[in-house]
């Protein structure tokens, strides 16, 4: 990222950089309700919401200037949905979000409308997959979910292909430092079962191998089909070491069944 880039008339080169101590500090006046800590914090996270655009300016047809300003209200959305209690880093939380704004943004712009129909369709489907989900059960498939809204398979694959932009499970949504976050890193896995898992790979003895918190992180991940922020949530670490131990879990494996 350049030292300096002009947008929305704001220099970025002239913006604050606060320290981890500093956001923390801010963060909690603004869950007390201190309107100037707030504004303080958005300003200091601008550059966060600069590297998610930048991410976009290959889009042709957008203008820069409006993909920072949805950027920002995403910015301002994590900011009220941040939950200080959790273990978590503002700027892992939040770009999702900024990403999410930009995504609705563009999908909404775009010359090729969808109609309201069919985004009503995709909105219930969306809702009856997190019926499954808070059920425990797995992930229901086409039919399920045509049979439960009372319309075709068709319209289901319809409604979904519709609303869905192909991106890489590798792609980097954001890097801080030596710390990137990729989708895949974003999402979860509630489609393998565990006895297939370790059936179809051969790891039984690789597995017995790990330390008992790698295969927590391992079964949470791949059985129960958690992201790396739920995980991270559930057993108070960050995400940064969910990533790290999931990483160093599954070379051990791939050398011990070699």
């Amino acid at each position: 990222m350049a030292s300096k880039v002009n947008i929305c008339g704001l220099d970025t080169s002239s913006l604050p950089k606060l320290s981890n101590e500093e956001m923390d500090e801010l963060i909690k006046k603004i869950k007390a309700g201190d309107k100037n800590a707030k504004k303080q914090f958005v300003i200091a996270n601008l550059r966060l919401v600069l590297s998610v655009v930048q991410r976009f300016s290959i889009k042709k047809g957008f203008n820069p200037d409006d993909l920072f300003q949805v950027g920002c209200v995403g910015l301002i959305k994590a900011i009220d949905n941040f939950n200080i209690n959790l273990n978590v880093k503002f700027s892992t939380y939040a770009v999702p979000m900024i990403i999410g704004e930009i995504r609705r943004f563009m999908r909404d712009s775009t010359s090729m409308r969808i109609s309201r129909s069919i985004r009503d369709t995709a909105y219930q489907i969306l809702k009856c997959r997190e019926r499954y989900s808070k059920a425990h059960k797995p992930e229901p498939n086409l039919e399920q979910i045509a049979t439960d809204l009372g319309i075709t398979v068709k319209e289901v694959s319809f409604a979904l292909d519709a609303l869905n932009e192909p991106v890489s499970m590798f792609e980097p949504v954001y890097k801080d430092g030596s710390e990137t976050i990729r989708v895949m890193d974003q999402i979860g896995d509630s489609k393998n079962n565990q006895d297939e898992w370790i059936e179809n790979f051969a790891l039984k003895d690789a597995l017995k191998k790990l330390s008992d918190r790698e295969k927590q992180i391992l079964l949470m991940r791949y059985y129960l089909g958690k992201t790396q922020i739920e995980v991270s949530n559930e057993i108070g670490i960050s995400q940064a070491q969910v990533s790290r131990l999931e990483k160093d879990a599954i070379n051990s494996m791939k050398k011990n069944v070699m």
